[in-house]
């Protein structure tokens, strides 16, 4: 089995698009669909035809463009089970535990609400490579808009199970704002400092910051380490829940 393909490039004001190709089915799939011309331009600089999009969740700026490319290329749009009502033109529903082909690689379908009450994950397991769009940023997870904390907490732990070296691509450029973040609640953690100057560095030079892996975020990233001792002091939290001290943790950054 020939690897997966990748082109990641940028759209709207700070999302990324990426499109999956298997060259050995010639399928190509758009993760989301935010801005009609931007995947077009990837699409055609690779000389790829889309055959499907893989919906994460129902925000405008990932079903944008789910019309005009199911017209002009006829693919077929998967998407969240339990937003099927707010998904432009979806074909087929995914829930949780849900697994499925894409030529010869196998696709699992993770659900992770919290950002939205629906939102799936996409997980290639035999090519290392999760799709998590906005449920875990770069030190970072997304806004809680339609479920609790809780809820959140339970979703990232389902992805930080996932093995370290997975490659994780994500839906926004947040990755410097989140950096500053993490280090006023996690301020001693020389693996988040040293990873923070890189990223500024990186910013600084206009390059992407995605993939990043499941290790690197367990290290560095404040929304998957509310176990953390050093974290819950920072926060005076020692004898809270983990629910609790993530709740908070999202908290400050909404307000950071």
């Amino acid at each position: 089995m020939r690897p997966l393909e990748l082109e990641v490039f940028s759209c709207r004001s700070d999302n990324y698009g990426v499109l999956v190709h298997d060259p050995e089915s010639g399928l190509t799939a758009s993760i989301d669909a935010p801005e009609e011309k931007p995947i077009l331009d990837a699409a055609a600089r690779r000389g790829w035809k889309i055959t499907h999009i893989f919906t994460t969740h129902h925000h405008g700026d990932h079903v944008e463009a789910n019309l005009a490319l199911k017209e002009k290329f006829g693919l077929e749009i998967i998407g969240p089970f339990n937003e099927a009502v707010a998904i432009p033109g979806l074909d087929k529903t995914m829930a949780d535990g849900d697994e499925f082909q894409f030529g010869e690689h196998l696709v699992c379908v993770i659900e992770t609400p919290g950002h939205t009450a629906g939102h799936i994950c996409y997980h290639f397991p035999d090519d290392k490579i999760l799709f998590a769009a906005d449920t875990l940023f770069a030190l970072g997870c997304g806004r809680l808009f339609e479920r609790p904390a809780a809820d959140m907490w339970h979703s990232l732990q389902k992805l930080a199970v996932l093995p370290d070296e997975t490659a994780v691509y994500f839906g926004h450029e947040y990755t410097l704002s989140n950096a500053k973040f993490a280090l006023s609640v996690d301020p001693d953690n020389e693996r988040l400092q040293a990873r923070a100057s890189e990223i500024e560095a990186q910013r600084a030079a206009g390059r992407f910051t995605i993939p990043t892996t499941i290790g690197l975020e367990k290290e560095t990233n404040p929304f998957l380490r509310a176990t953390d001792p050093a974290i819950r002091r920072n926060l005076v939290m020692e004898s809270k829940s983990n629910e609790e001290v993530f709740a908070e943790i999202r908290k400050r950054k909404d307000n950071f």
